[in-house]
């Protein structure tokens, strides 16, 4: 039925229980939406995380989170979720500010602080750490996610798909955040 068009009626009609146990623990639809999206993401979230603890160089790492973002972003149930808070968020824009938060922008701190570690460490050279993580996201879906968000493509990408743009992004983003090696004799 969609977001807008089911009432709470249809909601406890179809779990089986009365309006007054939903009331007990949601004080509406809007908050019973967003506990079902925090349950998800909290699975989906698992996953990106352990990403950049596999084994290996920064760039290895980061084609493992660039893999994990695209296989969240464009499946099925992230897809139904950003339509649904896409149309009510003029409504709504607290819904809309409260999924960006802790979905995209939660997404790009955890990168950051990974890339701020890295830039410690002097495997990274990057100026402008949020921006950088901001553009890594958008850079490993690109081609993938908005063909996915507006029905272009119907289907989550296949791992060879996934597999192309994360190596990709984390070969261009080396390409071009990697620490420069300094010459003895001082030429770079």
């Amino acid at each position: 039925m969609g977001y807008d068009a089911a009432s709470m009626n249809d909601i406890t009609r179809e779990a089986q229980v009365s309006k007054g146990t939903i009331y007990v623990y949601f004080t509406g639809k809007e908050d019973l939406f967003e506990a079902l999206i925090e349950r998800e993401r909290a699975v989906l979230f698992a996953g990106i995380e352990a990403a950049l603890e596999v084994p290996g160089i920064v760039a290895d790492k980061l084609h493992a989170f660039a893999g994990a973002i695209i296989r969240v972003l464009c499946s099925d149930t992230v897809i139904r979720a950003h339509r649904i808070v896409i149309g009510v968020t003029e409504r709504m824009p607290d819904l809309g500010l409260r999924f960006f938060e802790r979905g995209a922008l939660r997404t790009a701190r955890l990168l950051a602080g990974f890339l701020r570690s890295e830039v410690d460490r002097g495997s990274l050279a990057i100026p402008d750490v949020d921006l950088a993580a901001a553009q890594f996201v958008e850079l490993s879906t690109a081609g993938l996610f908005r063909r996915r968000l507006f029905g272009q493509m119907t289907t989550p990408p296949t791992e060879a798909e996934i597999t192309r743009n994360a190596r990709a992004t984390a070969a261009m983003f080396m390409a071009f955040y990697a620490a420069k090696p300094i010459a003895h004799d001082g030429a770079k």
